[in-house]
């Protein structure tokens, strides 16, 4: 197992499943084949919580500023995202200044990705219970308080209390999947405008 399971690790926690019609697997081939070929791979998500200039950029230069990694832990769910599987022409580090995305990497029908290497399946327990929201407006709140609903991704960091042995009813979330964040983080993703 990837030793991250450590007091202080950030983390960014994401369920994970079919994608644009895409199916886990597929994406998974897709996204190793990406970081062979440029280095890293751009993996496409939606939804707020984990914005990339707001959330996800400050909590990873935080966190490298300490010389510490920030992981990618994803659970398997089932999902049913019917997006076109339209791959983004550019993507942008503040929202306001485009780049092409480099011909090996394909993004379809996200907003937003993250800048990923070392994509390899893992399977551990992540003790959700003893984490909190890492920023914004839910900061410090218990990482298992806020994932539950709709909100199925978030910035968090493991406490300090992993040492303890858990109790019985503790709430831990099975993580299949894992990726270290690299430079740029975060980015927004688009077609050209016409």
């Amino acid at each position: 197992m990837t030793n991250l399971i450590t007091a202080g690790q950030g983390i960014i926690f994401m369920k994970v499943g079919v994608h644009a019609q895409e199916d886990l697997a597929s994406i998974i081939q897709r996204k190793t084949k990406e970081i062979d070929d440029a280095g890293f791979a751009l993996w496409g998500y939606g939804g707020s919580t984990c914005h990339p200039t707001t959330m996800v950029q400050p909590f990873a230069k935080f966190k490298a500023q300490q010389d510490q990694p920030i992981y990618l832990c994803m659970q398997e769910m089932q999902s049913k995202h019917f997006a076109d599987p339209v791959r983004a022409d550019e993507y942008s580090i503040d929202g306001v200044n485009w780049i092409e995305v480099p011909r090996p990497i394909n993004v379809l029908g996200s907003r937003y990705a993250l800048a990923i290497r070392g994509l390899h399946a893992e399977e551990f327990d992540l003790p959700i219970t003893r984490s909190h929201v890492a920023l914004g407006a839910s900061q410090g709140r218990l990482g298992h308080r806020y994932i539950q609903g709709r909100v199925d991704k978030a910035c968090l960091v493991l406490g300090d209390d992993l040492e303890r042995l858990p109790d019985p009813d503790e709430k831990v979330i099975g993580i299949n999947l894992v990726a270290e964040l690299c430079e740029p983080y975060a980015v927004f993703m688009r077609n050209k405008p016409i």
